[in-house]
């Protein structure tokens, strides 16, 4: 640590948000760096990964993990330095994977904490394509999607962490690949770079229309990312014993309300009885224990050029406010991370 390093900055919930966050709803605040006791290690903060995940951790109510309380460090995982270690195993200099939150330094146990093999790739992309957005879209799809050769899967959200990865998978198991996103930029991506076979823009009207002939055989795997006016599309297309994996939900997470109009459900629920449709939420420490599998595949598929990843890198801790509100309405090109200190490893 060098001598002009005194101070830790962290990002703190303020209040929370009714509806949309805005920059109000977060703090910045300096506290002392911490000092490594018995039996934990003092890590620096490099990469911060900023996911949608984040926004229901602002709010009050019950859901699959606590919420972060008022004056609380934002919750978020990142890639550290070892600064100091009083933990057999762990040594300075190590790069590591922990849940540290938005701050520049944390203390950790050496729980929920691992090395990163700096032989893999560049160690950002152990929030990406090698952390919790690959391994979502891998079990996600292969557990739940079960993809067969010649099948249309049609991915929402299709040039983000785990939408690009789960189409180019879908590709690499033989299935005709219809991505959905956001502006023409990311529809030529999606189709271009990441080898999708068709990309329709959510932001065009006649999204449904547009959707229906891209699916002339209808849709047998919907990766569901978004809702909103995205499912609306796709339900009429769903075939019989269709599969959809709920992974997200980000057109809902800043509605403080039900939405107007009709109530949907009936349909919905029609369609799941007639179809036989499987819909099926998870969350991606359903399947903690295929990591090493997903590794191992990740690895070969990156070495053969047969998955690419986008990061999407900003500089500075203090910006991580504004980069998840424009994460939260699609402004977000690729996986977003905050880059909170200078990557040692590229030195």
């Amino acid at each position: 640590m060098s001598a002009q390093q005194t101070t830790n900055r962290q990002i703190l919930l303020a209040s929370r948000p009714g509806g949309e966050p805005s920059e109000e709803n977060f703090q910045l605040a300096e506290t002392e760096i911490p000092k490594p006791g018995s039996g934990q290690m003092l890590l620096r903060t490099i990469y911060l990964s900023l996911d949608p995940y984040m926004r229901g951790r602002m709010n009050a109510g019950p859901s699959y993990a606590s919420p972060v309380e008022i004056g609380e460090v934002m919750v978020g995982q990142s890639v550290c330095e070892v600064v100091e270690s009083n933990i057999p195993g762990y040594h300075q200099g190590n790069i590591v994977l922990a849940a540290t939150g938005w701050q520049g330094y944390s203390l950790s146990d050496g729980a929920e904490t691992r090395k990163i093999d700096r032989l893999l790739g560049p160690i950002s992309y152990a929030l990406g394509v090698f952390g919790m957005p690959g391994l979502t879209a891998y079990a996600g799809l292969l557990n739940i999607g079960k993809p067969q050769p010649g099948e249309t899967v049609v991915v929402a959200a299709a040039s983000g962490a785990v939408g690009s990865v789960v189409g180019q998978i879908a590709k690499i198991n033989g299935c005709r690949v219809v991505g959905i996103a956001g502006g023409e930029p990311k529809c030529r991506f999606v189709k271009d770079e990441l080898g999708f076979d068709v990309c329709v823009d959510h932001r065009q009207p006649e999204l449904a229309d547009r959707l229906k002939a891209a699916c002339p055989d209808g849709i047998d795997v919907y990766f569901e990312n978004v809702g909103g006016q995205v499912l609306d599309a796709v339900l009429p297309l769903l075939n019989n014993f269709a599969r959809i994996p709920v992974c997200g939900l980000i057109a809902y997470y800043s509605a403080s309300e039900l939405p107007a109009g009709p109530d949907h459900v009936p349909l919905l629920l029609r369609a799941i009885l007639v179809k036989r449709l499987t819909f099926r939420g998870f969350i991606v420490v359903d399947y903690a224990s295929q990591f090493a599998d997903f590794i191992s595949d990740m690895t070969r598929w990156l070495t053969e050029g047969r998955i690419k990843f986008r990061e999407d890198i900003t500089d500075g801790l203090e910006n991580a406010p504004r980069e998840l509100i424009r994460l939260l309405k699609g402004e977000n090109f690729g996986k977003k991370i905050i880059c909170v200190a200078p990557d040692p490893t590229r030195l």
